[in-house]
């Protein structure tokens, strides 16, 4: 694999893809590959759900054992600038499910895109390489509710905002990146 970038200067990457599409794999073999500290920030909240519990498990043993994982499933902004001291590089998982826990914290639209502008610069502003993780929502159907067509144009929005700041943007698809902004490192 050709790197994503170089560890002598931090990179801002952006990572989409469909659900299983491969875009935490890639984002994590990414970071490992480059970095030799690194935090995996994990936004989903399983609440009460065992299968979801289940999932987080296999999704951890993924992981080598020398990440430092953090679950926040809402105070990314705050856990990034509290951990940059401490790791070499950032990958967070996903900005989709973020936006859910947002909502499902009944936040008005306008309170869930000043979180997004807040993270926005706070990952600006880090002096770390930052992988954002998130689905690419806006290639299905048009949801037939109101609540759908909230977190559709929500998680929407919210992508492109982060591909606007990001150094690069790339879109998985079956386990294969494709760069849409920026360019691979020689």
């Amino acid at each position: 694999m050709k790197p994503l970038f170089t560890t002598d200067k931090p990179s801002k990457i952006l990572v989409l893809g469909g659900c299983r599409s491969g875009k935490s794999r890639f984002a994590e073999e990414s970071v490992a590959t480059h970095f030799t500290t690194r935090t995996f920030i994990a936004t989903l909240d399983p609440a009460d759900d065992a299968e979801m519990a289940r999932r987080i498990k296999l999704h951890q043993k993924t992981r080598a054992d020398d990440w430092l994982t953090v679950e926040e499933p809402v105070h990314i902004a705050r856990v990034l600038t509290e951990n940059q001291n401490r790791t070499d590089a950032f990958v967070v998982d996903c900005l989709t499910l973020w936006i859910t826990n947002l909502m499902l914290r009944d936040l008005s639209d306008a309170a869930i895109e000043e979180k997004v502008h807040e993270l926005g610069r706070t990952v600006q502003h880090l002096e770390k390489t930052v992988l954002l993780v998130a689905n690419e929502v806006g290639l299905g159907l048009v949801p037939e509710s109101p609540l759908g067509r909230r977190f559709r144009d929500l998680a929407g929005w919210t992508n492109q905002h982060m591909a606007k700041i990001c150094d690069s943007v790339f879109f998985v698809a079956a386990g294969l990146p494709m760069c849409l902004k920026g360019k691979l490192k020689k």
